[in-house]
Formats: structure tokens, C-alpha cells, sequence
């Protein structure tokens, strides 16, 4: 599907499932999004600790992305992209090296897309978690439960 922002947004496939659970579940108008992976083209894109071998920028890049997985998810799942009402929270895990405390920005990258698509809609409550691992080594993994119509 193509959004329309500044810039033109191609949201991907949804991602399989790498384990024993659902992309996603709607309770009532809630849909809650599994962790999305920074994955394009069918590999993680971006590996590695945010504060050793992946910079704060490419952490931001590797949000934003997982957040367009988690889009795609919503595309599928929830009833059509154009039928989500608010974002209500995203969490953000950064695979974060050791001394590592600027979790909040990099998950702004996903943050920041998500105000720029969906305006005041978008704006959510969120948690930045430094974690020690993520599944194959990504740089980070975002949540999202949003309302849905």
C-alpha cells in the first residue's frame, strides 16, 4: 500500500511470524501489533547494538523501519490502513551496548513516522526499553497497539 506524506511510503509484506504467535489480536476497537523486526526484503536490515557497531542513526533508520512492518501489519489485520483511529502506544526495544542510554532516540525514528502519517492521531504514549539481545540480532523491535474503527 502507498501512504501519502512528504515523501511517498511503500509499506512492506507483513513478515511470517518467527514463533508460536499471532502477527496481531483486535480486542474490541484495540488491535495490539506483535514486536516487528527492522526487516526488509525478507532479512533483518539492520543487526547489531545501537551504541557499539550501529550508530544512533542507523538505530533511528532501523525504528522507523520495524514501525513500517508494524503499518503493514495494521494494513492486513486491522482493517485497512485508513481505518485506524489513533496510534495508542508503542514500545521500542533497542538491542543496546553496554552504557548505552539514548533508547528514547532511536525509537523517535518510529515515533516521528508515525506523527508524520497520521498528524495529532499519531502522537501516542511509548516506552524505550534497552534490552542486552533481540531475535537475530536486530538493532531494535517495536509494538504498537492501536484503535482501530
Amino acid at each position: 500500500m502507498r501512504v501519502q506524506a512528504k515523501e511517498e511510503i511503500v509499506l512492506p509484506e507483513p513478515a511470517a511470524p518467527r514463533g508460536a504467535y499471532l502477527p496481531a489480536v483486535r480486542a474490541g476497537n484495540l488491535l495490539f501489533v506483535s514486536g516487528m523486526l527492522p526487516i526488509e526484503k525478507g532479512r533483518v536490515a539492520v543487526t547489531g547494538k545501537v551504541g557499539g557497531d550501529v550508530t544512533v542513526e542507523e538505530g533511528r533508520n532501523a525504528a522507523r523501519l520495524a514501525a513500517l512492518n508494524a503499518l503493514a501489519v495494521i494494513e492486513k489485520y486491522g482493517g485497512g490502513f485508513e481505518n485506524v483511529r489513533r496510534i495508542v502506544k508503542v514500545t521500542g526495544y533497542v538491542n543496546s551496548a553496554p552504557g548505552f542510554t539514548s533508547q528514547p532516540q532511536v525509537v523517535d525514528g518510529a515515533s516521528e513516522l508515525l506523527v508524520q502519517l497520521f498528524g495529532e492521531a499519531g502522537r501516542h504514549a511509548r516506552a524505550a526499553v534497552g534490552v542486552a539481545e533481540l531475535p537475530a540480532d536486530a538493532a531494535v523491535e517495536i509494538e504498537m497497539i492501536c484503535e482501530v474503527g
